[in-house]
């Protein structure tokens, strides 16, 4: 299954430098690495992320972090991926930008799975 982050360009810059990253601010202050399914993650990119320029959207397979990720309830109850490690570079699938549209939201990819 797909998975995906949101990062800012500063902390998309730290983890193709360091390799890995203990993510945003949220990330650090929580303990974990928030990630969103495909079905969540517009929600997420809308309530915490409204108007940001300059994002990233990272995409992982779930198989590929291993035992460190667990499901939990989040918003509304709905169970959410999070990551009890650093956020590494190995594994990523793809990053791409994610900006924001016209009409102030962010543009997804068409093919988000």
């Amino acid at each position: 299954m797909l998975i995906y982050k949101i990062l800012r360009a500063d902390e998309w810059a730290a983890l193709q430098a360091q390799g890995e990253t203990a993510g945003a601010p949220i990330d650090v202050a929580d303990g974990y690495i928030h990630f969103s399914t495909a079905e969540q993650v517009r929600e997420t990119a809308s309530k915490h992320f409204s108007g940001v320029e300059g994002l990233h959207l990272l995409c992982y397979e779930t198989e590929d972090l291993g035992d460190q990720l667990r499901w939990e309830p989040s918003r509304g109850g709905a169970l959410f991926p999070h990551l009890y490690a650093a956020l590494p570079m190995a594994g990523l699938k793809w990053a791409r930008p994610l900006p924001v549209g016209s009409s102030g939201a962010h543009v997804f990819p068409d093919d988000l799975a």
